[in-house]
């Protein structure tokens, strides 16, 4: 049992080694939430855009309104949620790639714990 701080010193060590600067998740989140906004941006720009095409009887007009408003909006809710799905996947999958790590590493533990006590 005593190993276990030896190997978590050493891994420290490492690291630190490395000189590798540690990320902030400030820039994540702020990116997440552009996604979020630009999502419903684009929807209310898309819908306002449709409401106005519908209420204008000249075809010249409707077509500046469905390609400044509508589509803008659409363009817009896509970028939105190519952003929201990249960095909440992110998340996602590093939560699960750190606990995949962790169980690993208690599953190497146990082994080594049993191969010792033969």
């Amino acid at each position: 049992m005593n190993e276990q701080p030896q190997r978590v010193e050493e891994f420290r060590a490492e690291i630190a080694s490395m000189r590798t600067g540690g990320t902030s998740a400030k820039g994540e989140q702020l990116l997440l939430a552009a996604g979020v906004i630009g999502l419903v941006a684009g929807l209310a720009l898309t819908v306002v855009g449709g409401i106005q095409t519908t209420n204008d009887t000249i075809a010249a007009n409707q077509r500046a309104i469905m390609a400044t408003g509508t589509f803008l909006g659409i363009a817009i809710m896509v970028a939105g949620g190519v952003l929201f799905l990249r960095y909440s996947l992110a998340r996602y999958l590093r939560f699960w790639l750190i606990r995949l790590i962790h169980e690993d590493r208690a599953n190497t533990d146990r082994i080594v714990e049993a191969i010792k006590g033969d």
